[in-house]
């Protein structure tokens, strides 16, 4: 009987705020979305709903959990107010360095996965937008139409990832994020994960993994085996 081929490791990457920079405010862009849909579907005031946005950020990792549980909001129809309308034509361009990045890491060692919080469709234009789309094995999203909500920082919003990835262990699992409670959850599971912090961003009281980095490029030096060739001083 023939061996079976063994599994590759996967390097899960988020996609907001880490494949692209904080400074294109993006997040700032989404915030405000979010605010207004909460002011006019829940009839409140901007106050109450910048204050109910982020609580059900903090518990939930994502304000729209918050949203379906309690007030049994249509995910895909507020996806379609918030995600899908943002201009992300106009800030978002490609970023020669960042390609340069996930072109040298090895392919013969390791899969490339996308693992965000947001919905398909807006993983998909971000990636499309920076040039990078064609850089991936798969993605694994917040499926906004499914009947069990699942996004990160839940165990099971990893398993998943592993079941899509098709990686069996922990240790075979590499993880980057720029969200701090992401980065802490995927540790504890036994992943090895980084925590990408924005030039701007204050150091954390208590580091979220191992790994701390400010720039993606200095994955070449947490990983030298996964990446072929030497780092590179093209700029954005």
């Amino acid at each position: 009987m023939a061996e079976p081929i063994p599994q590759k490791p996967v390097f899960f990457f988020d996609i907001d705020n880490c494949l692209y920079p904080k400074s294109t405010n993006i997040a700032h862009m989404m915030g405000v979305l979010i605010d207004q849909y909460f002011q006019t579907h829940l009839a409140l005031s901007q106050e109450d709903a910048n204050t109910l946005h982020f609580k059900y950020y903090r518990e939930y990792g994502l304000a729209i959990e918050g949203l379906v549980r309690h007030h049994k909001v249509d995910a895909l129809e507020y996806n379609t107010k918030v995600d899908d309308a943002l201009p992300l034509e106009q800030v978002i361009k490609p970023i020669p360095k960042l390609r340069k990045m996930l072109q040298d890491i090895d392919r013969s060692k390791v899969k490339l996965w996308l693992f965000t919080n947001a919905y398909i469709t807006h993983g998909k234009r971000v990636v499309k937008l920076l040039g990078i789309d064609d850089m991936f094995d798969g993605i694994t999203y917040c499926d906004y139409g499914a009947e069990r909500f699942l996004c990160k920082p839940h165990p099971d919003m990893f398993a998943k990832a592993m079941e899509e990835a098709e990686v069996k262990f922990p240790k075979d699992c590499f993880f980057v994020d720029d969200s701090h409670l992401n980065v802490k959850a995927a540790d504890a599971l036994g992943w090895t994960a980084v925590h990408l912090l924005d030039e701007k961003d204050p150091e954390p009281a208590h580091p979220a993994s191992q790994h701390t980095i400010r720039d993606l490029d200095e994955l070449r030096g947490i990983f030298p085996d996964l990446f072929i060739g030497s780092s590179t001083d093209l700029k954005e």
